[in-house]
Protein backbone atom coordinates (compact mmCIF):
# COMPACT_ATOMS: atom_id res chain seq x y z
CA UNK A 1 0.00 0.00 0.00
CA UNK A 2 3.22 2.39 0.22
CA UNK A 3 2.67 2.62 -3.69
CA UNK A 4 -0.69 3.29 -3.54
CA UNK A 5 0.27 6.71 -1.39
CA UNK A 6 3.64 7.28 -4.13
CA UNK A 7 0.89 7.33 -6.87
CA UNK A 8 -1.32 9.75 -5.24
CA UNK A 9 1.39 11.91 -4.50
CA UNK A 10 2.18 11.68 -7.93
CA UNK A 11 -0.91 12.19 -9.34
CA UNK A 12 -1.79 14.82 -7.23
CA UNK A 13 1.35 16.86 -7.95
CA UNK A 14 1.12 16.35 -11.61
CA UNK A 15 -2.20 17.95 -10.86
CA UNK A 16 -0.70 20.94 -9.02
CA UNK A 17 1.91 21.16 -12.56
CA UNK A 18 -1.03 21.70 -14.95
CA UNK A 19 -2.78 24.03 -12.95
CA UNK A 20 -3.06 25.88 -15.52
CA UNK A 21 -4.51 23.39 -18.17
CA UNK A 22 -7.08 22.30 -15.67
CA UNK A 23 -8.24 25.32 -14.77
CA UNK A 24 -8.37 24.05 -11.12
CA UNK A 25 -6.39 25.86 -7.95
CA UNK A 26 -3.65 23.82 -6.71
CA UNK A 27 -4.43 24.31 -3.08
CA UNK A 28 -7.73 21.69 -4.45
CA UNK A 29 -5.22 18.80 -5.99
CA UNK A 30 -2.71 19.83 -2.49
CA UNK A 31 -5.24 18.93 0.02
CA UNK A 32 -6.76 16.27 -1.58
CA UNK A 33 -3.92 14.11 -1.68
CA UNK A 34 -2.93 15.13 1.79
CA UNK A 35 -5.68 13.68 3.03
CA UNK A 36 -6.14 10.31 0.71
CA UNK A 37 -2.23 9.71 1.41
CA UNK A 38 -2.96 9.85 5.46
CA UNK A 39 -6.47 8.06 4.75
CA UNK A 40 -4.63 5.12 2.81
CA UNK A 41 -1.91 5.02 5.66
CA UNK A 42 -4.81 5.00 8.43
CA UNK A 43 -7.32 2.26 6.99
CA UNK A 44 -4.16 0.04 5.62
CA UNK A 45 -2.86 0.11 8.91
CA UNK A 46 0.61 0.89 7.74
CA UNK A 47 3.45 1.09 9.72
CA UNK A 48 4.83 5.07 10.26
CA UNK A 49 7.50 6.19 11.61
CA UNK A 50 9.50 9.32 13.30
CA UNK A 51 12.81 10.61 13.03
CA UNK A 52 15.06 9.92 16.48
CA UNK A 53 18.91 10.12 16.84
CA UNK A 54 18.73 7.13 16.77
CA UNK A 55 17.29 6.62 13.43
CA UNK A 56 13.72 5.59 12.67
CA UNK A 57 11.55 4.61 15.35
CA UNK A 58 8.05 3.08 14.74
CA UNK A 59 5.12 5.24 16.39
CA UNK A 60 1.36 5.25 16.19
CA UNK A 61 -0.45 7.07 13.47
CA UNK A 62 -2.09 9.72 15.58
CA UNK A 63 0.85 10.68 17.07
CA UNK A 64 3.27 11.09 14.10
CA UNK A 65 -0.16 12.94 12.27
CA UNK A 66 0.14 15.49 15.46
CA UNK A 67 3.51 16.04 15.50
CA UNK A 68 4.03 16.88 11.29
CA UNK A 69 0.69 18.72 12.14
CA UNK A 70 1.85 21.05 14.71
CA UNK A 71 5.15 21.74 12.76
CA UNK A 72 3.58 22.45 9.39
CA UNK A 73 0.82 24.66 11.85
CA UNK A 74 4.29 26.37 13.19
CA UNK A 75 4.83 27.60 9.53
CA UNK A 76 1.69 28.56 8.42
CA UNK A 77 0.89 30.67 11.76
CA UNK A 78 4.54 32.52 11.45
CA UNK A 79 3.46 33.00 7.17
CA UNK A 80 0.32 34.04 8.53
CA UNK A 81 1.44 36.58 10.73
CA UNK A 82 4.30 38.05 8.53
CA UNK A 83 1.56 38.60 5.40
CA UNK A 84 -0.54 40.57 8.35
CA UNK A 85 2.35 42.91 9.02
CA UNK A 86 2.81 43.77 5.01
CA UNK A 87 -0.73 44.32 4.70
CA UNK A 88 -1.13 46.86 7.46
CA UNK A 89 1.97 48.38 6.42
CA UNK A 90 0.33 48.59 2.54
CA UNK A 91 -3.40 49.71 4.56
CA UNK A 92 -0.96 52.66 5.35
CA UNK A 93 0.54 52.97 1.85
CA UNK A 94 3.80 52.10 3.30
CA UNK A 95 5.37 51.05 0.23
CA UNK A 96 4.90 54.57 -1.33
CA UNK A 97 7.94 55.67 0.64
CA UNK A 98 10.20 53.03 -1.37
CA UNK A 99 9.04 55.18 -4.62
CA UNK A 100 11.12 58.10 -3.16
CA UNK A 101 14.14 56.65 -3.17
CA UNK A 102 13.98 56.56 -6.74
CA UNK A 103 14.98 60.19 -8.51
CA UNK A 104 16.18 59.03 -11.85
CA UNK A 105 15.48 59.06 -15.44
CA UNK A 106 18.16 56.71 -16.63
CA UNK A 107 17.08 53.30 -17.49
CA UNK A 108 20.07 51.89 -15.85
CA UNK A 109 20.53 53.14 -13.17
CA UNK A 110 16.90 52.59 -12.74
CA UNK A 111 17.54 49.17 -13.34
CA UNK A 112 20.39 49.03 -10.03
CA UNK A 113 17.72 50.67 -7.89
CA UNK A 114 15.15 48.19 -7.98
CA UNK A 115 17.87 45.54 -8.43
CA UNK A 116 19.35 46.54 -5.22
CA UNK A 117 15.70 46.98 -3.52
CA UNK A 118 14.99 43.45 -4.42
CA UNK A 119 17.67 41.91 -3.16
CA UNK A 120 17.14 43.87 0.35
CA UNK A 121 13.36 43.85 0.39
CA UNK A 122 13.02 40.03 -0.40
CA UNK A 123 15.06 39.38 2.69
CA UNK A 124 13.02 41.12 5.05
CA UNK A 125 9.12 40.64 3.46
CA UNK A 126 10.06 37.57 1.70
CA UNK A 127 10.57 37.46 -1.71
CA UNK A 128 7.14 37.05 -3.34
CA UNK A 129 5.84 40.41 -1.61
CA UNK A 130 9.05 42.45 -2.87
CA UNK A 131 7.63 41.12 -6.19
CA UNK A 132 4.36 42.69 -6.01
CA UNK A 133 5.56 46.05 -4.23
CA UNK A 134 8.43 46.69 -6.49
CA UNK A 135 6.29 46.10 -9.34
CA UNK A 136 3.42 48.49 -8.15
CA UNK A 137 5.97 51.24 -8.33
CA UNK A 138 6.92 49.95 -11.95
CA UNK A 139 3.77 50.65 -13.20
CA UNK A 140 3.63 54.45 -11.65
CA UNK A 141 7.15 54.66 -13.32
CA UNK A 142 6.82 53.53 -16.50
CA UNK A 143 3.47 53.28 -18.46
CA UNK A 144 4.93 51.26 -21.34
CA UNK A 145 4.58 47.55 -20.64
CA UNK A 146 6.84 46.56 -23.34
CA UNK A 147 9.73 48.55 -21.23
CA UNK A 148 8.37 47.78 -18.07
CA UNK A 149 8.49 43.59 -18.18
CA UNK A 150 12.13 43.74 -18.45
CA UNK A 151 12.66 45.29 -15.39
CA UNK A 152 10.44 42.44 -13.93
CA UNK A 153 12.16 39.65 -15.22
CA UNK A 154 15.44 40.84 -13.47
CA UNK A 155 13.10 41.80 -10.24
CA UNK A 156 12.28 38.06 -10.16
CA UNK A 157 16.16 37.09 -10.70
CA UNK A 158 17.29 39.53 -7.86
CA UNK A 159 14.20 39.37 -5.42
CA UNK A 160 14.92 35.35 -5.54
CA UNK A 161 18.20 35.54 -5.07
CA UNK A 162 17.70 38.28 -1.83
CA UNK A 163 15.24 35.66 -0.60
CA UNK A 164 17.66 32.79 -0.48
CA UNK A 165 20.23 34.55 2.43
CA UNK A 166 17.41 35.30 5.13
CA UNK A 167 15.37 32.79 7.28
CA UNK A 168 12.43 35.02 5.94
CA UNK A 169 13.04 35.49 2.74
CA UNK A 170 11.62 32.65 1.40
CA UNK A 171 8.96 29.71 2.21
CA UNK A 172 11.92 27.37 2.07
CA UNK A 173 14.01 29.46 3.87
CA UNK A 174 11.74 29.42 6.73
CA UNK A 175 11.41 25.93 6.54
CA UNK A 176 14.73 25.01 7.06
CA UNK A 177 15.11 27.78 9.80
CA UNK A 178 11.86 26.67 11.51
CA UNK A 179 12.81 23.00 11.20
CA UNK A 180 16.30 23.63 13.18
CA UNK A 181 18.27 22.60 9.95
CA UNK A 182 20.02 26.72 9.89
CA UNK A 183 20.76 29.36 12.27
CA UNK A 184 20.13 32.72 11.08
CA UNK A 185 23.62 33.77 11.35
CA UNK A 186 25.09 30.83 10.01
CA UNK A 187 22.48 30.68 7.25
CA UNK A 188 23.52 34.71 6.27
CA UNK A 189 27.69 33.86 7.01
CA UNK A 190 27.47 31.66 4.26
CA UNK A 191 24.82 32.41 1.98
CA UNK A 192 25.00 36.24 1.83
CA UNK A 193 27.94 36.10 -0.90
CA UNK A 194 26.84 33.90 -3.41
CA UNK A 195 23.12 35.51 -3.22
CA UNK A 196 25.10 38.80 -4.13
CA UNK A 197 26.72 37.30 -7.17
CA UNK A 198 24.05 35.44 -8.04
CA UNK A 199 21.92 39.40 -8.28
CA UNK A 200 25.14 40.70 -9.37
CA UNK A 201 26.28 39.36 -12.39
CA UNK A 202 22.77 39.20 -14.01
CA UNK A 203 22.22 42.54 -13.29
CA UNK A 204 25.69 43.82 -14.76
CA UNK A 205 25.07 41.92 -17.76
CA UNK A 206 21.09 42.95 -18.21
CA UNK A 207 23.07 46.68 -17.74
CA UNK A 208 24.54 46.21 -21.07
CA UNK A 209 21.11 45.19 -23.38
CA UNK A 210 19.66 47.74 -25.53
CA UNK A 211 16.31 47.47 -23.25
CA UNK A 212 18.11 49.19 -20.41
CA UNK A 213 20.26 52.20 -22.40
CA UNK A 214 18.50 55.80 -22.68
CA UNK A 215 15.93 57.75 -20.49
CA UNK A 216 12.41 56.96 -19.71
CA UNK A 217 10.19 60.33 -18.85
CA UNK A 218 9.60 60.12 -14.95
CA UNK A 219 5.91 60.84 -13.70
CA UNK A 220 5.09 63.74 -11.83
CA UNK A 221 5.45 63.98 -8.28
CA UNK A 222 1.78 64.66 -7.50
CA UNK A 223 0.81 61.64 -5.42
CA UNK A 224 -0.72 62.25 -1.44
CA UNK A 225 0.34 59.57 0.68
CA UNK A 226 -0.46 58.87 4.30
CA UNK A 227 1.58 60.81 6.72
CA UNK A 228 1.92 57.79 8.36
CA UNK A 229 3.11 55.68 6.11
CA UNK A 230 7.41 55.82 6.71
CA UNK A 231 6.89 55.64 10.49
CA UNK A 232 4.81 52.68 9.96
CA UNK A 233 6.87 51.02 7.18
CA UNK A 234 10.17 51.49 9.38
CA UNK A 235 8.53 50.13 12.30
CA UNK A 236 7.04 46.92 10.58
CA UNK A 237 10.06 46.14 8.54
CA UNK A 238 11.76 46.53 12.12
CA UNK A 239 9.42 44.49 14.12
CA UNK A 240 9.90 41.59 11.36
CA UNK A 241 13.27 41.41 11.59
CA UNK A 242 13.29 41.10 15.14
CA UNK A 243 12.11 38.01 14.95
CA UNK A 244 15.02 36.16 15.14
CA UNK A 245 16.62 38.70 17.52
CA UNK A 246 14.36 37.14 19.58
CA UNK A 247 14.35 33.81 18.72
CA UNK A 248 18.21 33.83 19.50
CA UNK A 249 17.47 35.20 23.04
CA UNK A 250 14.68 33.39 24.36
CA UNK A 251 15.07 29.98 22.29
CA UNK A 252 11.18 29.77 21.49
CA UNK A 253 10.11 28.91 18.16
CA UNK A 254 9.48 31.51 15.64
CA UNK A 255 5.85 31.88 15.12
CA UNK A 256 6.08 33.00 18.95
CA UNK A 257 8.41 36.17 17.76
CA UNK A 258 6.34 36.84 14.93
CA UNK A 259 3.15 37.01 17.14
CA UNK A 260 4.79 39.18 19.71
CA UNK A 261 6.05 41.35 16.58
CA UNK A 262 2.52 41.53 14.89
CA UNK A 263 0.47 42.55 18.36
CA UNK A 264 3.17 45.91 18.66
CA UNK A 265 2.44 46.50 15.54
CA UNK A 266 -0.96 46.47 15.99
CA UNK A 267 -1.34 48.81 18.93
CA UNK A 268 0.33 51.31 17.02
CA UNK A 269 -1.57 50.41 13.68
CA UNK A 270 -4.73 50.89 16.09
CA UNK A 271 -4.12 53.68 18.10
CA UNK A 272 -2.97 55.71 14.58
CA UNK A 273 -6.25 54.99 13.26
CA UNK A 274 -9.03 55.86 16.09
CA UNK A 275 -6.75 58.81 16.47
CA UNK A 276 -7.63 59.67 12.69
CA UNK A 277 -11.38 58.67 13.05
CA UNK A 278 -11.51 61.07 16.13
CA UNK A 279 -10.75 63.89 14.02
CA UNK A 280 -12.99 63.06 10.94
CA UNK A 281 -16.39 63.52 10.39
CA UNK A 282 -16.73 59.65 9.55
CA UNK A 283 -19.90 57.48 11.33
CA UNK A 284 -19.13 54.01 9.78
CA UNK A 285 -19.06 50.97 11.69
CA UNK A 286 -15.48 50.66 13.69
CA UNK A 287 -14.93 47.38 12.72
CA UNK A 288 -14.92 48.00 9.29
CA UNK A 289 -12.11 50.76 9.61
CA UNK A 290 -9.90 48.64 11.84
CA UNK A 291 -6.72 48.02 9.85
CA UNK A 292 -6.34 44.89 11.57
CA UNK A 293 -9.30 43.45 10.15
CA UNK A 294 -8.85 44.57 6.34
CA UNK A 295 -5.71 42.90 6.59
CA UNK A 296 -6.60 39.76 7.43
CA UNK A 297 -9.57 39.96 5.10
CA UNK A 298 -6.33 40.33 2.47
CA UNK A 299 -4.04 37.60 3.34
CA UNK A 300 -3.63 34.64 0.90
CA UNK A 301 -4.98 31.89 1.97
CA UNK A 302 -5.23 30.01 -0.73
CA UNK A 303 -1.69 29.63 -0.65
CA UNK A 304 -1.26 28.67 3.17
CA UNK A 305 -3.97 26.07 2.15
CA UNK A 306 -1.46 24.66 -0.29
CA UNK A 307 1.52 24.72 1.88
CA UNK A 308 -0.86 22.69 4.27
CA UNK A 309 -1.49 20.24 1.58
CA UNK A 310 2.06 19.82 0.23
CA UNK A 311 4.28 19.63 3.67
CA UNK A 312 1.75 16.90 4.98
CA UNK A 313 1.52 14.96 2.26
CA UNK A 314 5.59 15.14 2.21
CA UNK A 315 4.90 14.17 5.92
CA UNK A 316 2.83 11.45 4.92
CA UNK A 317 5.91 9.76 2.59
CA UNK A 318 8.51 10.52 5.20
CA UNK A 319 6.40 8.39 8.09
CA UNK A 320 5.99 5.73 5.64
CA UNK A 321 10.21 6.21 5.73
CA UNK A 322 10.42 6.47 1.69
CA UNK A 323 11.77 9.33 1.69
CA UNK A 324 14.77 9.02 4.09
CA UNK A 325 15.26 5.45 2.14
CA UNK A 326 15.27 7.60 -1.30
CA UNK A 327 17.87 10.00 0.31
CA UNK A 328 19.84 7.20 1.16
CA UNK A 329 20.21 5.65 -2.42
CA UNK A 330 20.96 9.16 -3.72
CA UNK A 331 23.88 9.91 -1.63
CA UNK A 332 25.27 6.01 -2.41
CA UNK A 333 24.73 6.63 -6.38
CA UNK A 334 25.56 10.55 -7.37
CA UNK A 335 26.41 12.12 -3.69
CA UNK A 336 24.53 14.77 -1.20
CA UNK A 337 26.09 18.07 -3.16
CA UNK A 338 25.05 17.35 -6.98
CA UNK A 339 21.49 15.92 -6.08
CA UNK A 340 20.88 19.54 -4.55
CA UNK A 341 22.65 21.29 -7.78
CA UNK A 342 20.11 19.21 -9.50
CA UNK A 343 17.38 19.95 -7.16
CA UNK A 344 18.37 24.11 -7.86
CA UNK A 345 17.47 23.35 -11.48
CA UNK A 346 14.18 20.97 -11.03
CA UNK A 347 12.79 24.24 -8.66
CA UNK A 348 12.52 25.63 -11.83
CA UNK A 349 9.84 23.67 -13.20
CA UNK A 350 8.25 22.44 -9.97
CA UNK A 351 7.10 23.91 -6.54
CA UNK A 352 10.42 24.30 -4.47
CA UNK A 353 8.58 23.75 -1.12
CA UNK A 354 7.87 20.23 -1.83
CA UNK A 355 11.41 19.85 -2.94
CA UNK A 356 13.13 21.28 0.21
CA UNK A 357 10.39 19.34 2.37
CA UNK A 358 11.64 16.24 0.88
CA UNK A 359 15.37 17.20 1.45
CA UNK A 360 14.60 18.02 5.02
CA UNK A 361 13.42 14.15 5.51
CA UNK A 362 16.13 12.72 2.90
CA UNK A 363 18.87 13.70 5.16
CA UNK A 364 17.94 13.27 9.23
CA UNK A 365 21.41 12.93 9.80
CA UNK A 366 22.93 16.08 8.76
CA UNK A 367 23.81 18.59 11.87
CA UNK A 368 22.25 21.80 11.82
CA UNK A 369 24.19 23.96 9.79
CA UNK A 370 25.83 21.75 7.56
CA UNK A 371 26.89 23.10 4.22
CA UNK A 372 24.48 21.12 2.55
CA UNK A 373 21.45 22.74 4.46
CA UNK A 374 22.79 25.80 3.42
CA UNK A 375 23.09 24.70 -0.01
CA UNK A 376 19.53 23.68 -0.14
CA UNK A 377 18.46 26.90 1.06
CA UNK A 378 20.26 28.40 -1.83
CA UNK A 379 19.56 26.38 -4.90
CA UNK A 380 16.30 25.75 -4.04
CA UNK A 381 15.11 29.99 -3.97
CA UNK A 382 17.27 30.89 -6.65
CA UNK A 383 16.73 28.11 -9.04
CA UNK A 384 13.22 28.77 -9.57
CA UNK A 385 14.25 32.15 -11.31
CA UNK A 386 15.34 30.18 -14.28
CA UNK A 387 11.65 29.57 -15.65
CA UNK A 388 9.14 31.82 -14.86
CA UNK A 389 6.38 29.10 -13.75
CA UNK A 390 9.89 27.88 -11.22
CA UNK A 391 9.04 30.90 -8.46
CA UNK A 392 5.81 32.03 -6.69
CA UNK A 393 7.96 35.74 -7.13
CA UNK A 394 8.13 34.61 -11.59
CA UNK A 395 4.04 33.22 -11.40
CA UNK A 396 3.05 36.67 -9.75
CA UNK A 397 5.16 38.86 -11.81
CA UNK A 398 3.82 36.35 -14.79
CA UNK A 399 0.15 37.65 -13.73
CA UNK A 400 0.76 40.91 -12.90
CA UNK A 401 1.93 41.77 -15.92
CA UNK A 402 1.07 38.93 -18.53
CA UNK A 403 4.45 37.87 -19.27
CA UNK A 404 4.94 35.09 -21.82
CA UNK A 405 6.12 32.23 -20.63
CA UNK A 406 8.54 31.59 -23.89
CA UNK A 407 9.48 35.33 -23.83
CA UNK A 408 10.92 34.95 -20.42
CA UNK A 409 12.43 31.65 -21.45
CA UNK A 410 14.14 33.82 -24.68
CA UNK A 411 14.95 36.87 -22.84
CA UNK A 412 15.77 36.44 -19.23
CA UNK A 413 15.79 32.73 -18.22
CA UNK A 414 19.32 32.89 -19.27
CA UNK A 415 20.40 35.53 -17.15
CA UNK A 416 18.93 33.61 -14.29
CA UNK A 417 20.73 30.48 -15.54
CA UNK A 418 24.40 32.61 -15.74
CA UNK A 419 23.43 33.59 -12.21
CA UNK A 420 22.85 30.22 -11.07
CA UNK A 421 25.54 29.02 -12.03
CA UNK A 422 27.85 31.76 -10.21
CA UNK A 423 26.50 31.54 -7.16
CA UNK A 424 26.84 27.78 -6.75
CA UNK A 425 30.27 28.20 -7.81
CA UNK A 426 31.17 31.56 -5.47
CA UNK A 427 29.02 29.15 -2.54
CA UNK A 428 32.08 26.27 -3.17
CA UNK A 429 34.74 28.93 -2.92
CA UNK A 430 33.01 31.07 -0.23
CA UNK A 431 32.18 28.13 1.83
CA UNK A 432 34.90 25.88 1.01
CA UNK A 433 38.40 27.38 0.40
CA UNK A 434 38.17 30.89 1.53
CA UNK A 435 36.33 30.47 4.76
CA UNK A 436 38.58 27.38 5.19
CA UNK A 437 41.79 29.45 4.35
CA UNK A 438 40.54 31.98 7.01
CA UNK A 439 39.79 29.53 9.45
CA UNK A 440 35.99 31.06 9.35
Amino acid sequence: MEFVVLVIFILGYLAITLEHNLKIDKLVPALAMMALAWAVVSLSHLPVFEVSPHGLEESTVEAVLLHHFGKTCEILIFLIGAMTIVEIIDHFDGFATIKKFIKTNQKKTLLWIVAILAFILSAIIDNLTATIVLISILTKLIKKREDRIWYVGLIVITANAGGAWSPIGDVTTTMLWMGEKVTTLKLMEHLILPSLVCMLIPTFLASRMKAFQGTFEAPEENETTNKYSSFMLYLGLALIVAVPVFKTLTHLPPYVGMMLSLAVFTIFAEVITNREFEMSDATSDTGHRSPVHAALTKIEMPSLLFFLGILMTVAALESLGMIFQFGQSVEGSIGTDLFVIILGFASAVVDNVPLVAAGMGMFPDLVMDHPDWHLIAFTAGTGGSMLIIGSAAGVVAMGMERIDFFWYLKKIAWLALVGYVAGVAAFYFFNHYLFDALGV
